[in-house]
């Protein structure tokens, strides 16, 4: 598919591609140049305090974990195992 480059640096991303990725208006876009190429991946923009609450949660998990306090399962049907036995 062929895309024009117009006043402003602008281009339309053809309606097929928008449509396979399930692209909408105000998403995001990271637009960066690789090997000659003009790359864009579709990216998702999250609140710093999102980010460091959940930063805090993961760091808590592994403090669970590594003290034991949180069981670790190799599989999920190893977790089902558990919750049923309790």
């Amino acid at each position: 598919m062929l895309a024009e480059l117009r006043q402003k640096s602008q281009i339309t991303i053809p309606k097929e591609i928008i449509v396979k990725l399930g692209l909408s208006e105000g998403d995001k876009l990271d637009v960066f140049e690789r090997d000659g190429a003009i790359c864009m991946l579709p990216v998702a923009i999250y609140p710093k305090k999102y980010l460091d609450e959940l930063r805090d949660e993961i760091n808590e998990a592994k403090e669970k974990i590594a003290s034991g306090e949180q069981p670790v399962f190799d599989n999920v049907d190893a977790l089902f195992a558990r919750l049923e036995e309790g």
